[in-house]
């Protein structure tokens, strides 16, 4: 018995009825030979984070465009983040952890730069929108490796998708755990940085929200995974009561937060290096690296701009921009 089948019976003799058993995957788009030593699901999040795109994300922007301390989350951290609470979750819960881990390390691979700033500039600029869940799992169908993707399990690239509130929930409740412990992680860990960024101070979070889930984040975060843990079966969910104060805490941080002058004081600027960048490979498409030509031909030039401009960072956007648009000095 190989060890890769080892953890398969292990599964099998340990899981919840209700998690889903790598053995019973419905495999990926290319058959590969078995790994000996992984299952199907550890080695789709192996892949992941050997990925270009999940090296990228230390490089964009989770919330705070620019930051200028080393302490604010990135795209990284957060995703980093996500994939520790969710994993305490499944394992509390007796789900497949790694099929968890592989959703959450993979969740954000098509985010763009600067964040939802970025996502919703894209959106008005790609002729058919742009939503970073279904980039990202674009990202690990096609524009990995050249072309060839990453070629991850069905149930993988599902929890991906279905990530977002505007999306059905997951079909395994290993990618409803991630769907929720990804507002978890955002919204608790974003009012840390905001209190850093003299946005907010602890006193202004609602009062209702923190007598029923705790002062801290740690308080937050542990009260709402223990009700998960206790009302979960055949779906994920948490009591009435935690569920209501997690949604007002996340309408406060948008009103607050997310949509304030603050927060949104670079927002305009990046939304114009955006729609800067779309406008000239649109418009010059020669420009684009030569592997946009096969996704030109088959998903036309629309996309292959969107495609392209999502894979950058913000420092790499911004200084393309400068380079692009921002006349230099004359020197001898």
């Amino acid at each position: 018995m190989t060890i890769r089948e080892t953890f398969e019976q292990m599964e099998r003799q340990t899981l919840s009825a209700y998690a889903a058993h790598v053995t019973n995957t419905r495999g990926r788009t290319r058959p590969v030979t078995p790994c000996d030593l992984r299952t199907a699901y550890q080695r789709d999040r192996d892949r992941i984070i050997h990925s270009n795109a999940f090296r990228l994300l230390k490089h964009k922007t989770q919330v705070f465009l620019a930051p200028s301390s080393d302490h604010y989350r990135t795209r990284l951290t957060h995703t980093l983040e996500v994939s520790q609470i969710s994993r305490t979750a499944a394992r509390a819960l007796r789900l497949n952890e790694d099929l968890t881990e592989a959703i959450a390390l993979g969740h954000d691979l098509g985010h763009t730069p600067f964040g939802h700033v970025g996502e919703r500039a894209l959106d008005t600029l790609c002729e058919n929108g742009f939503r970073h869940n279904l980039q990202s799992v674009r990202v690990v169908e096609l524009l990995e490796n050249e072309g060839r993707g990453l070629n991850l399990t069905y149930e993988v690239k599902n929890g991906i998708a279905c990530h977002s509130d505007d999306t059905a929930p997951a079909q395994t409740l290993e990618g409803q755990i991630v769907r929720i412990c990804d507002k978890v992680a955002y919204i608790n860990h974003d009012i840390e940085d905001a209190v850093r960024a003299g946005v907010l101070r602890d006193t202004d979070l609602p009062y209702d929200c923190l007598y029923i889930l705790g002062r801290t984040k740690s308080e937050r975060i542990t009260t709402i995974l223990r009700s998960i843990v206790e009302h979960s079966t055949d779906s994920i969910r948490m009591a009435p009561e935690i569920y209501k104060a997690h949604l007002r805490l996340k309408d406060f941080m948008f009103d607050e937060v997310y949509r304030t002058p603050a927060a949104r004081a670079q927002e305009d600027k990046a939304h114009g290096v955006m729609e800067a960048l779309y406008t000239y490979f649109y418009d010059n498409p020669e420009k684009l690296p030569d592997f946009y030509g096969q996704i030109i031909r088959r998903f036309g030039l629309s996309k292959a701009v969107c495609d392209h401009i999502a894979g950058m960072t913000d420092h790499y956007a911004v200084e393309l921009y400068k380079e692009l648009f921002i006349p230099k000095f004359w020197t001898r």
